[in-house]
């Protein structure tokens, strides 16, 4: 199987090497890879390393050894979005010479008093402030001359609407959500969402499968499929989030809940991929179980609808 072949659906796993895989991470990593063996999807390995600052050594390769320990595999060799900025350089030219794009550096307090307005959170689990229009400057054409700063995309007021195969019918309408959002930043790197549409485009990406917080995400990422004539994933499936008690997705903040934290205290794969079939319907409970048994058993029809709560019970069964 190929992944050039037109005919062949294609998915990506994508880890970042911002830190340690967590059970949620790890959740969605392995609901990916049981849908895609269960459908021959080819599947490539993709590492989203712009996140500068954020970037922990030894983290890149931690994520791939604790996939590889779990049972989880790939067909492609591993790429990744630093060895080439050359296809995200070509983009922003592309969207500055189409007034779609404009040089910003305003801060995120000067933006933040200027739209009296809270804090959402980004892809990253960072935050956004809503970019009020008024302080968007002239559109017009422009040349992509000053990488070293922040660029902005021109969003349009309209509702973007695609079908999840989750979650169903979606309309949501980014220029109320965020507003002019970055897609390049001062360090010379596209953000998040540019770098994600150009490789899944030049990947030949069909299948997307992630977290809910991402819903939003989709809809400016269709803005600029849309605005770089690329053509968007097929398919798109939000997963139901794993979350603390407090309702809030998993943090240091509801303990340790890395799977090297686990595997360093000798919890077997086969325990943390018990819980995680538990967490999608597979099992009334959990109990132990290997890769290819999740495998012979996942069914997207079991996941729960609501957030996944990984409660104080779920870690002392690991424990066991």
């Amino acid at each position: 199987m190929h992944a050039d072949n037109p005919a062949t659906r294609l998915t990506r796993l994508a880890p970042s090497p911002t830190g340690a895989l967590h059970l949620g991470n790890l959740r969605t990593f392995l609901v990916t890879w049981a849908i895609a063996r269960q459908n021959n999807w080819h599947i490539v390995m993709r590492i989203e390393d712009l996140d500068g600052p954020r970037i922990k050594p030894d983290a890149e390769r931690l994520a791939l050894d604790t996939l590889s320990w779990i049972g989880i595999d790939w067909d492609s060799d591993v790429a990744r979005q630093s060895d080439d900025l050359a296809p995200y350089t070509r983009a922003m030219e592309r969207l500055a010479a189409r007034a779609m794009a404009y040089p910003c550096e305003l801060t995120r307090t000067e933006i933040a008093d200027a739209a009296s307005a809270p804090h959402a959170p980004d892809a990253a689990g960072e935050h956004e402030t809503p970019f009020p229009t008024h302080l968007r400057p002239p559109i017009e054409p422009r040349s992509f001359a000053d990488a070293a700063t922040n660029w902005r995309f021109v969003v349009p007021d309209e509702q973007i609407v695609f079908v999840d195969d989750f979650v169903g019918p979606q309309h949501l309408n980014p220029a109320h959500s965020i507003g002019d959002f970055v897609i390049w930043t001062k360090r010379a790197q596209p953000a998040y969402q540019l770098a994600v549409i150009v490789d899944d485009a030049r990947q030949g990406v069909t299948d997307v499968i992630r977290g809910d917080d991402l819903l939003d995400s989709t809809a400016r990422q269709l803005l600029l499929y849309r605005a770089l004539d690329l053509r968007p994933p097929a398919h798109w499936m939000h997963l139901p989030l794993v979350v603390g008690p407090d309702g809030k997705r998993l943090a240091k903040r509801h303990g340790d809940t890395r799977v090297a934290h686990y595997r360093q205290h000798n919890v077997a794969p086969q325990r943390i991929i018990g819980l995680l079939a538990h967490w999608c319907g597979i099992t009334p409970a959990p109990k132990p179980m290997s890769a290819k048994e999740f495998l012979e058993r996942f069914d997207c029809s079991t996941i729960p609808r609501s957030r996944i709560v990984m409660r104080p019970e779920d870690d002392a069964w690991l424990f066991r």
